[in-house]
């Protein structure tokens, strides 16, 4: 064996928070090579109190962690809509879903809508549809059931693809 270290699949969580749908997807990634693991989604009951639908998601986000023990994570921003409540809901939502694998002792970097899509389709302003299209490429044995599992694929392929200036963001900054 030479000094030169082995190379192993690196496995990476993407989350897609939501209250009603928080959605997650595992991939592997071996230099340019993305392998699809797993996706899926939390879905806490709409009638539970905002509390309990938290606690949902961190158990949930919980259960994928131990499940699939990826060695990084990564989350969607939160876009600003003009609904203020509704983007501070959303802002807790994230919040769990980056708690959860800080718990594991998990690096989470995050990433804006724009620069997932961008990196999986190539534009910015691309659809839904358009990401699926790509996810099909890229991942071809990936069949997410819910749009938020798809995006949660795709914030992990973003990682995959950005981790290693991700990666320098948080030494510099002391984390």
């Amino acid at each position: 064996m030479n000094a030169q270290t082995i190379r192993s699949p690196l496995r990476i969580l993407g989350i897609d928070p939501g209250l009603r749908r928080t959605g997650w997807g595992v991939i592997e990634s071996d230099g340019n090579r993305l392998v699809f693991v797993g996706c899926g989604s939390v879905e806490p009951t709409d009638c539970l109190p905002l509390a309990s639908r938290l606690l949902a998601i961190h158990d949930g986000l919980a259960a994928v962690l131990r499940d699939f023990q990826p060695s990084e994570a990564a989350v969607e921003q939160t876009f600003v809509n003009k609904d203020g409540v509704a983007t501070l809901k959303l802002g807790q939502a994230r919040g769990v879903a980056m708690l959860a694998p800080a718990m594991f002792g998990i690096a989470v970097s995050e990433y804006a809508p724009n620069q997932v899509k961008k990196t999986v389709v190539g534009a910015g302003h691309a659809d839904k549809n358009q990401v699926a299209m790509m996810l099909k490429i890229l991942l071809p044995k990936a069949e997410p059931a819910s749009a938020d599992a798809a995006d949660a694929l795709a914030i992990a392929i973003t990682h995959a693809h950005h981790r290693s200036s991700a990666t320098l963001r948080l030494k510099v900054v002391g984390i």
